[in-house]
């Protein structure tokens, strides 16, 4: 696979926050974030053109630290990378930027990790991810992102 075939160690998707994703203030609400997140996450997936992760991956740990707020029409940008892979569990970092708006100059908004378990179909626990997809994701050659 040449370097211009092979897939991005990160996905990003761009937004605005829109009204449904804020509190009765006007900035966003917690849960918008992980939403964000798991957009971005399902560009990656794509783009690695893995389908059968998303009904195998649950989420067993998630971790966010908020440092700015994102408000209703603000453009954002959530960034997804996969930071390890494990026999049964993958961990991916993200953050989620907010571009200048209004009174806001922007940055880093909110960053974290989330890990998830591979639990196939039919499985009622943790079994090891599939060859295909570990070498989809080794292929990335990884990174550790904060």
């Amino acid at each position: 696979m040449t370097d211009r075939t092979k897939p991005s160690r990160h996905a990003s998707v761009d937004r605005n926050v829109e009204w449904v994703d804020t509190d009765a203030s006007g900035h966003q609400h917690n849960s918008s974030v992980m939403r964000w997140v798991e957009s971005a996450e399902a560009e990656l997936f794509r783009a690695l053109n893995l389908p059968d992760y998303f009904p195998s991956a649950p989420r067993v740990h998630q971790a966010i630290s908020y440092r700015a707020k994102l408000w209703f029409g603000q453009r954002i940008t959530a960034t997804v990378g996969i930071q390890k892979i494990g026999r049964t569990s993958m961990t991916y970092a993200f953050e989620v930027f907010g571009h200048p708006h209004l009174e806001s100059q922007g940055g880093i908004a909110a960053f974290g990790t989330v890990t998830v378990a591979h639990v196939p179909s039919g499985s009622l626990t943790a079994q090891p991810w599939p060859a295909h997809m570990v070498e989809a994701v080794k292929s990335l050659q990884l990174t550790t992102r904060n």
